[in-house]
């Protein structure tokens, strides 16, 4: 991971992080937008899909990396993602914001241990906004995504949402064994109360 932090902050796809970023902007952009899918202690996301960015960069940053250089290989995995990560989530400034903040927050403890999907509680919506709303679009989350369907276009039953939840399908991962099966039954019933309205 050290040479290729080294590789990828000598070459990049675009230019480096202009000004720092306003990782407030940044942190709120990432919980929308990204955390479905990373797992980032700071952010309280648990996501999956996509690499434990605790446990990408802690060892970086034991071994000295700069801040600035952390930013600049986020920022080039923004603009140039690799599947199933989509392009464009985030663009411009925004960009900019969300590679200033992992880079300030990813790996700080060092350990790359992250919270528990315990601590998520068998709130459903809570739930969904940490562990589903970057893939989909439901209205009453908050969430926009687009990389899984649309929940208030589909309106599903919680009977669906419960199967798809526990068993995951396409870019989606099972969450049987990652979640329990009272916090399945919570953001099934969630979604299914919640779409479309």
């Amino acid at each position: 991971m050290a040479g290729a932090l080294a590789l990828v902050a000598g070459c990049g796809t675009g230019g480096k992080v202009s000004g720092g970023g306003d990782q407030q902007n940044g942190a709120k952009l990432f919980q929308g937008k990204c955390g479905g899918c990373h797992t980032l202690a700071a952010a309280g996301t648990l996501g999956t899909n996509g690499p434990n960015l605790d446990r990408a960069f802690g060892p970086p940053r034991k071994q000295g990396f700069k801040e600035s250089t952390i930013a600049n290989v986020v920022l080039d995995q923004i603009r140039a993602p690799s599947p199933p990560m989509p392009k464009n989530l985030v663009t411009g400034h925004d960009a900019d914001d969300v590679a200033s903040y992992v880079a300030s927050v990813a790996g700080v403890s060092g350990t790359g241990e992250t919270a528990s999907p315990k601590q998520l509680g068998n709130d459903g919506k809570k739930i969904f906004s940490s562990q589903c709303a970057t893939c989909h679009t439901l209205k009453a989350a908050g969430a926009t995504g687009t990389i899984g369907p649309n929940l208030d276009q589909l309106k599903p039953s919680q009977p669906v949402v419960q199967h798809q939840v526990e068993v995951g399908g396409g870019v989606m991962p099972a969450f049987k064994g990652k979640l329990t099966d009272e916090q399945i039954a919570a953001v099934a019933k969630f979604v299914a109360d919640s779409a479309g309205k």
